[in-house]
């Protein structure tokens, strides 16, 4: 009996964990094809990679998770660049890659 709440209790654990990671994945994709729309790039692969986790102090105080998402995008098709971004819980709190075109003026 007591086996069985125990494996309940770590599938529910590895079920959190899991939806919480696809969660960020999913928000680092969103954010990252906002910035190359924005910056009229193109985005490439049509996803994003984690590339660093690590534990963080939120800004109220508790422990959490501090993501860091790398993604590929291209100037003119030719090319390809990286960028790269951090989501502290679902809060960018870094972010390199494409920029808007700079505008000149007269």
């Amino acid at each position: 009996m007591p086996t069985a709440i125990v494996l309940m209790l770590l599938g529910a654990l590895g079920y959190a964990w899991w939806n919480a990671s696809r969660a960020a994945a999913e928000q680092a994709e969103r954010l990252g094809r906002q910035a190359c729309q924005a910056a009229g790039v193109q985005w490439l692969d049509q996803t994003v990679h984690v590339t660093d986790l690590r534990l963080c102090r939120h800004d109220n105080g508790w422990l959490g998770l501090e993501r860091t998402f790398r993604f590929d995008y291209s100037l003119n098709g030719d090319d390809r660049h990286s960028g790269r971004l951090t989501l502290r819980g679902d809060r960018l709190v870094t972010f390199s890659g494409p920029v808007l075109p700079s505008r000149e003026l007269s």
